[in-house]
């Protein structure tokens, strides 16, 4: 994919199912399945212990993942950062979510996300 040239669904037809399974994976504290789309880097800032850490906290404070709405998708020649608002089942008000897309070895990996 020319990610300067995509459209909207384009890139979402292939981000989104890779942040739904971020966000139930780490429902889950599930190590393996989180990290599966991960670039090599990603892999190695994500370690188990550090995802156990991350996921607890916020379940405990923020609940779990509920609705997440496009806000943007910034396009580069090499990828695309695409930025959601996302809602927690019990904390109020808006939280960002947000994954880069990049095409590495003949797939879609995330090489950055974050919820904050």
């Amino acid at each position: 994919m020319d990610f300067e040239a995509a459209v909207d669904e384009d890139i979402l037809a292939v981000a989104n199912p890779i942040m739904d399974n971020l966000m139930a994976a780490s429902t889950d504290i599930d190590h393996a399945r989180h990290t599966r789309d991960f670039t090599d880097r990603l892999k190695r800032v994500v370690m188990p212990d550090y995802l156990r850490d991350v996921c607890e906290k916020y379940q405990a404070e923020k609940g779990f993942f509920a609705r997440r709405d496009l806000v943007a998708i910034f396009r580069r020649p090499d990828s695309a950062a695409i930025v959601w608002r996302q809602y927690f089942t019990k904390a109020p008000g808006e939280f960002v979510a947000e994954m880069v897309l990049v095409y590495r070895d003949g797939k879609y990996l995330c090489d950055h996300a974050a919820v904050f």
